[in-house]
This record gives C-alpha cells, structure tokens and sequence, in this order.
C-alpha cells in the first residue's frame, strides 16, 4: 500500500521544493534562528557571571539590600518596584497572546488595542530600568574605611553621598561582614564627626572600577547583563510600535494576514523570557 501511495504522487511534488519541511514561513524560521542564538549569549553571560560569584572570596551582595529604589520610598520595601516591573513585563506578553490571537481572527481592532497595551508595558519597563540604574548608580550613602580598618556605613536622611557629613540625620553604621545595609552598631554626633574626617577611603554609588555594594565584578555584570536585556526590551518596544502603526493603517489587513505581529511576539515573548532568569540571577539569589 505504501509503494502505491509513492507511486500516485507525482515528481514535482516529492522533489520540486519551494516548500518549507517545517510548515513554516521563511520570516518566522529565521526570528527562531536568532532567538536560539541570543539564547546561547544571555547563557554564557549568565553562567559567568554564576561563576565569577561563586568563585570570589569576597562577599557578594544581597539582592534584597541593594535594589530598595521604591519611588518616594527610598529604602523602604525591597524588591517591591522590581516584583512590579517583572509582574508588568510578564502581562504584556499576556496582551501580546491577545493580540496575535486578534490577528488570526482578522480582527483589526482587536490587534490594535492589545499591542497598544504591549508597547505601554514595554515603555513602562524601560523607564524603569533606567530609575533602577539611576539609584543604582547614586547608591544608598556608602561607605568609608576608618584608621583602625573598620569598615563603616554612611547614612544620612537625604541619601546625600556629595556631603553627606552636612546631611540631616547623618550617622555612621559599623558594617557586618556580608551585609551591604545590616551593621552592628550605630555611632553619631562628634564620634561619627571624628572618623568621617580621619577616614582612610570613602566609597558611594557605583561605576565600572568600585561600587558600594560589594566586588567590582558585581557592578560590571549588573551594568552588562541588564543593560543588554534593556536595550533588547527598547528596541522590541521600538518594533511593536512599528508594527502598531502599520496595524492601524490597515497594512496587514490588505495582505489578508497578521503574520508580523506573531514574528514581532516571538521576540517580546522571548524578551520576557529571558528576564525570568536575569531577575532570578540578580535579584533573587
């Protein structure tokens, strides 16, 4: 019965091509083959950074004492501006499903809404980002090396880190060893005076080369690793906002198929995914 079947089909169709094996488009074929190999980069970025941590002898920062950059709350409930950032990058792949399951239905108006929807969360995410990078950078007051070695941290009620001796509440807080925020005991007035002005080093915020927080390999991989998922988060925001306004000119509508909306949802998809495990890696462990 096999043999018949082969014989009934004709030459053109078992050896003519010009069909895909996979039952797939060219466009979508080639966005998995990029997806697969960003995969492999934020792999390799993640894995060193898992080994440069636990490879060091020094301690590395806690998530939960670093990213405290609630708005108009400094200091205040940790993790809770990043848990919203992740909750509203995680619905707008939501709306993005509801947007191309719009396309299939050739229901323009759907397509429109939801990806309306999916360019806002984006564009929240990224401003974001930036605040997170921004309080990042200025740091939470921190810290100097008194005469004797002591390590001490700076705090002051304006998070000023310029002059933070002429802040008001300024105190000093001896630091426990593999804490960023914890210390053991508190010292203010003149005795904080005294040890801010013989300090051997004051360190406060972060750059490239020395960070408040903890080793400078933990700022250089923050800065990388966010950043790079950042500029992939901008630039999918950048192509939904393309293919919105051709949506709303009615660009797919005459083709008589939504197809770049799903090729531009395996990337968002794909962006969101990703962040799961830099949010994990970063913030979590």
């Amino acid at each position: 019965m096999a043999g018949e079947a082969t014989k009934a089909l004709s030459k053109d169709v078992l050896w003519g091509g010009g069909r895909s094996p996979f039952s797939i488009s060219y466009g979508k074929m080639m966005m998995w083959f990029f997806l697969v190999s960003d995969a492999l980069t934020f792999s390799g970025l993640l894995v060193a950074y898992g080994f440069v941590r636990h490879s060091t002898t020094e301690a590395w920062p806690i998530g939960e004492e670093v990213f405290r950059a609630l708005p108009f709350l400094h200091g205040s409930y940790p993790l809770i501006y990043v848990a919203l950032m992740t909750a509203i990058l995680i619905f707008s792949s939501v709306t993005m499903v509801l947007s191309v399951e719009a396309g299939h239905r050739m229901d323009k108006k759907g397509v429109i809404k939801w990806l309306f929807l999916t360019v806002i969360g984006g564009a929240f995410f990224v401003g974001s980002q930036a605040w997170e990078w921004s309080h990042f950078i200025h740091g939470g007051g921190g810290y100097l090396i008194a005469q004797d070695g002591a390590k001490y941290w700076v705090h002051n009620d304006t998070h000023d880190t310029h002059d933070p001796i002429n802040a008001p509440g300024f105190h000093l807080q001896k630091a426990v060893p593999g804490h960023y925020l914890f210390g053991e005991e508190h010292v203010e007035g003149a005795a904080a005076e005294a040890i801010w002005t013989n300090k051997v080093n004051y360190v406060d915020g972060a750059n490239m080369v020395r960070n408040e927080y903890g080793p400078p390999q933990y700022a250089n991989f923050f800065f990388f690793i966010t950043g790079f998922h950042g500029f992939h988060v901008f630039s999918g925001v950048i192509i939904n906002l393309i293919v919105l306004i051709m949506a709303m000119q009615g660009v797919f509508h005459r083709r008589g198929h939504y197809e770049m909306v799903e090729k531009a949802g395996l990337y968002w998809h794909f962006v969101d995914l990703v962040w799961v495990f830099v949010f994990t890696f970063f913030y979590l462990l």
